[in-house]
């Protein structure tokens, strides 16, 4: 175990839990970046595959996210039955500031092992 990757994903979690942004679970954090850090078209389905869960789950998941405004539903054009999930402005700022919040903290630990380095 590592303890220091763990001490780092710890910090910026608290980070993200101060920082007063919704509280995701990890099925919906998980959702989220698959949307947003994978090829799509997206669709419930395919989703559900990828987490290997229900189409149910995936769709609770989705009516959190889509409340929040982080993801939204589209129909397909081509095929009316069909619903792509697709990425929203208001979803890639609340990641572009987790992000923050984990590059902050890796910079942090960064420089932490550097001093300790230098130190001996």
């Amino acid at each position: 175990m590592s303890d220091v990757a763990l001490s780092g994903w710890m910090q910026a979690l608290v980070g993200y839990v101060r920082s007063g942004q919704p509280d995701l679970t990890n099925r919906q954090m998980a959702l989220l970046l698959l949307v947003y850090l994978t090829e799509g078209p997206h669709t419930v389905r395919g989703l559900a595959h990828t987490l290997g869960v229900s189409k149910p789950v995936v769709t609770r998941a989705l009516n959190t996210l889509g409340a929040l405004g982080y993801l939204r539903r589209e129909r397909d054009e081509a095929d009316r039955r069909n619903i792509f999930v697709a990425q929203t402005d208001t979803g890639a700022h609340f990641l572009e500031r987790f992000s923050g919040l984990i590059e902050g903290e890796s910079r942090r630990s960064e420089r932490g092992r550097s001093h300790r380095a230098h130190a001996h």
